[in-house]
């Protein structure tokens, strides 16, 4: 939410659209992130990264880019109509599906930056493949030093610097 104040106040020609991913994907307002809440679902991060994808080709803005605060962990996607669901372990067909589209991203000039609020090291080697596969950016957080990460590298893609 401090994002989008910043956003919003400070920038006010760029725009900020939020995606969140369960099963599926899908965008939320601004007003709506303190009403958020974890469902009871699968982690679908090839829906995530389409749907912001989908909505970057459409913007006119030369910086494009995609912050996905995350666990790690995708364990779904779907395939025709159907969920394939995979909780245990990275399942490679899941991960390779992301590593793809990162690649594509960086073919289309959208850098991702992923916030990773985990710690095993197992989802971090994943993390890590995915980052260099979009040549992009990875911090490995908790929940309280988040928030100073994000400005952080929001900031520094900007022309100055408003917060040291």
């Amino acid at each position: 939410m401090a994002l989008s104040e910043l956003i919003t106040t400070k920038y006010p020609k760029d725009t900020l659209d939020i995606v969140v991913f369960g099963n599926d994907a899908w965008t939320v307002e601004i007003k709506d992130l303190p009403y958020l809440q974890v469902g009871p679902y699968h982690t679908n991060t090839v829906a995530g990264m389409e749907l912001a994808m989908d909505i970057l080709r459409r913007r006119k803005n030369a910086n494009k880019k995609i912050f996905m605060i995350t666990d790690g962990k995708p364990t779904c996607l779907k395939i025709g109509g159907r969920y394939y669901k995979n909780a245990f372990g990275l399942d490679r067909k899941i991960t390779n599906r992301c590593i793809n589209l990162a690649v594509q991203c960086k073919k289309l000039k959208i850098d991702i930056t992923t916030f990773m609020i985990a710690s095993d090291p197992y989802l971090q080697q994943f993390i890590t493949e995915f980052t260099e596969a979009n040549h992009g950016k990875a911090y490995f957080a908790s929940l309280d030093n988040l928030g100073a990460f994000i400005f952080k590298d929001f900031e520094s893609g900007k022309k100055r610097r408003i917060y040291d």
